[in-house]
């Protein structure tokens, strides 16, 4: 089973070269060195559900370290993060909204039947699945424990 992703992005990688992009090249190629890894561990083709766990890291790492960067000064290094972050970005499907995630959570409230904190982590195990690659856990978390409090 092919990534389409991985597909798109190689494709990318092949524009970036022509075009001399040289920094979008680094982070495109970087990218594929990640799913690469991913690949070598696993012992398999990755699959889109893999490609996109590893944008979903890397946007995290990006996020984290464009903080770090604004708390110290680093202007020119959160401008280089903040570049590779859109690169990242532009792989993954369009974000839920709020109050979609919010909607979910709700019908996971239903199905698990959960009535207080304590039933916490069965409903983020109910919704995290369905919203994979399309938003945040901790924009997750907080709605489930809002819903729950």
């Amino acid at each position: 089973m092919a990534s389409e992703l991985l597909d798109q992005l190689l494709g990318d990688i092949k524009t970036a070269m022509k075009s001399k992009e040289k920094d979008k090249l680094a982070a495109l190629r970087f990218l594929r060195a990640e799913i690469k890894n991913v690949e070598i561990n696993e012992r398999r083709e990755p699959t889109d559900d893999d490609v996109l766990n590893v944008i979903g890291r890397l946007v995290k790492q990006r996020q984290e370290s464009i903080e770090h960067f604004q708390k110290g000064g680093r202007d020119d290094l959160v401008a280089q993060e903040t570049f590779q972050l859109n690169i990242y970005r532009a792989y993954q499907p369009a974000q839920l909204s709020e109050d979609e995630i919010a909607e979910l959570v709700e019908q996971a409230i239903a199905a698990t039947g959960a009535s207080g904190k304590k039933d916490m982590g069965n409903v983020m195990k109910a919704v995290m699945p369905q919203v994979q690659g399309r938003a945040e856990g901790k924009v997750v978390n907080a709605i489930v424990s809002q819903k729950l409090g």
